[in-house]
C-alpha cells in the first residue's frame, strides 16, 4: 500500500511564508519521425521512451535533470526555496523529490519539454544530446500538469503554488500569456480546435482536513475556461453546486483527471476521495451520470490514507468514444468502462496506477503503475491486460510523442 502522506513541512511552509485527452504532437515531416510513449519517472528524474503500441518495448531513456547540481545549489542557497523544496518532498512527493511531472515532444521530434515540480520550472531537453535548450521558471515554487495545443506549438503548465497557468512557445520557452486559476491548478486540457484551455484547480490536497464537513478548508476549487489566444477568462465552473444539485453534498468538488467525449459535448471527470467518475453535460451545465466503481476490500476508506486525496487518478477514452479507461489508484486496479452503459469490465490488478492514456494505435489503454514501476496496456475491446514493461521509479504521466526514426538514448 502507498505510504501515508506526511503534512508537517507543508504546514510549516504555509505558516512561515503565509503564501497565499492527451494530444499527439503534430509533425512537419512524420516520415522522419517515430511515434513513441514518454513515461515520466517522477522520483527517478528520468523519462523512459517506449513503443507507442503493441508490447510497449523500451526504446531509450532520457535524464530530465541534467542540471540537477546547479538547481540544488540554487535551492540550498535560498531559505525560502529550500523550505518549499522540502515541503514538496515530504508531502506530495511522499518522501521523494518530484523531478518530472509531465512531458511533451516538440513537433519536429528533436526535443522533449518537461515540467519539474521540485525545481519549479519547465525545461526543453535536446533528444539527441540530452542537454537543456531552454528553461522557464514558473511563478511560485512548484510546476505541475501540462497540456500541448493541437498544433503542437504551445504548452500550458500549471504553477500550483501561484494559482497561475503559463502558456509557452514550445520551441523557445517564451511566455505567450498566463491566466489566474482557482487554488492549486492541476489538469490542463486544450479544446480540440485549440481555441480554449480548461484548467482544473484541486485545492489543498496535503492537509488532514479530509472529512466532508471540513471540505470548505480545501480552498477555491473550480474549472477555469479561457480563450487560448487572449488568455482571458470565458467562464468558470464550480462542481460544488452541480454535485449538491444531485444530492452529493459530501462529495469533493476537486476535479482531478478529466477527458472530453470526441464531440466535446460531455466531460468525464474524477474527484478527490471517490472511487468512480462523473459525466457532465456542457450544454445543460449539469452532471448527468455518476459511476461508482468497486472498492478493493483491502483499501481503507479513511480519507487521510489516500495519497494526495486521490482515490482514483487517471482517465482516458478510446478514440471512437465508446470506452473509458479508469486508473483505480488506491484500489489497485484499472478497468475499461462501456461509456453507453457505464458497465465496467474486468478489474485488472495494478499497483497504484496513477495515470491512463491511449496507445498510438488507439486499441489499448496504457496505465502507469507507480507502485510497481511499470507501464501496462489493457485492450479496450476485451478489457484484458495485454502487455507490461518495466520503467523507472514511480512512473506517473504517460504521453504520446515523437522521436527521430533512428533515435537512441543520449550518451550523456
Amino acid at each position: 500500500m502507498p505510504v501515508l502522506k506526511p503534512r508537517h513541512l507543508c504546514a510549516m511552509a504555509a505558516v512561515v511564508l503565509t503564501v497565499t485527452a492527451p494530444a499527439t504532437v503534430a509533425s512537419a515531416d512524420t516520415a522522419a519521425l517515430r511515434e513513441v510513449l514518454f513515461v515520466g519517472n517522477n522520483w527517478d528524474g528520468t523519462a523512459d521512451v517506449i513503443k507507442s503500441s503493441g508490447d510497449l518495448a523500451k526504446v531509450g531513456r532520457i535524464n530530465v535533470v541534467p542540471d540537477k547540481d546547479a538547481r540544488m545549489a540554487e535551492i540550498n542557497a535560498d531559505p525560502i526555496k529550500w523550505i518549499y523544496f522540502m515541503a514538496i518532498r515530504n508531502s506530495v512527493g511522499e518522501g521523494h523529490d518530484q523531478f518530472v511531472d509531465d512531458m511533451y515532444s516538440t513537433p519536429d521530434g528533436r526535443s522533449v519539454v518537461v515540467s519539474r515540480p521540485s525545481f519549479a520550472d519547465v525545461v526543453s531537453i535536446d533528444l539527441a544530446t540530452g542537454k537543456i535548450n531552454w528553461r522557464f521558471k514558473v511563478s511560485g515554487y512548484r510546476a505541475d500538469h501540462m497540456a500541448v495545443s493541437p498544433d503542437g506549438t504551445r504548452v500550458a503548465v500549471s504553477a500550483s503554488t501561484a494559482n497561475t497557468v503559463h502558456v509557452l512557445n514550445i520551441g523557445t520557452g517564451q511566455q505567450l500569456g498566463s491566466f489566474a486559476t482557482g487554488d492549486k491548478p492541476h489538469e490542463n486540457i486544450f479544446s480540440r480546435d485549440g481555441k480554449y484551455i480548461w484548467n482544473m484547480a484541486i485545492g489543498d490536497v496535503n492537509t488532514d482536513s479530509d472529512a466532508p464537513w471540513l471540505d470548505w478548508t480545501k480552498g477555491d476549487r473550480h474549472i477555469t475556461v479561457v480563450d487560448a489566444t487572449t488568455y482571458k477568462q470565458v467562464k468558470t465552473i464550480d462542481m460544488r453546486d452541480r454535485l449538491n444539485a444531485i444530492g452529493l453534498k459530501d462529495y469533493s468538488d476537486a476535479v482531478r483527471p478529466a477527458v472530453f467525449s470526441p464531440d466535446e459535448s460531455k466531460l468525464y471527470f474524477q474527484v478527490s476521495f471517490f472511487n468512480g467518475f462523473f459525466e457532465y453535460d456542457i450544454a445543460t451545465d449539469k452532471i448527468t451520470r455518476t459511476k461508482t466503481l468497486p472498492k478493493n476490500p483491502a483499501t481503507s476508506d479513511d480519507r487521510t490514507t489516500m495519497v494526495n486525496d486521490s482515490r482514483h487518478h487517471g482517465l482516458s477514452m478510446s478514440p471512437d468514444g465508446s470506452k473509458l479507461c479508469v486508473a483505480g489508484t488506491m484500489d489497485d486496479y484499472a478497468t475499461v468502462v462501456n461509456r453507453a452503459t457505464l458497465q465496467e469490465g474486468p478489474l485488472v490488478t495494478a499497483s497504484k496506477p496513477y495515470w491512463a492514456t491511449v496507445s498510438g494505435d488507439g486499441k489499448s489503454c496504457v496505465v502507469s503503475e507507480s507502485g510497481a514501476d511499470q507501464v501496462t496496456a489493457i485492450d479496450f475491446a476485451t478489457g484484458q491486460k495485454t502487455a507490461s514493461v518495466p520503467v523507472g521509479d514511480h512512473p506517473q504521466r504517460v504521453r504520446l510523442g515523437h522521436v527521430a526514426t533512428d533515435w537512441t538514448s543520449p550518451s550523456s
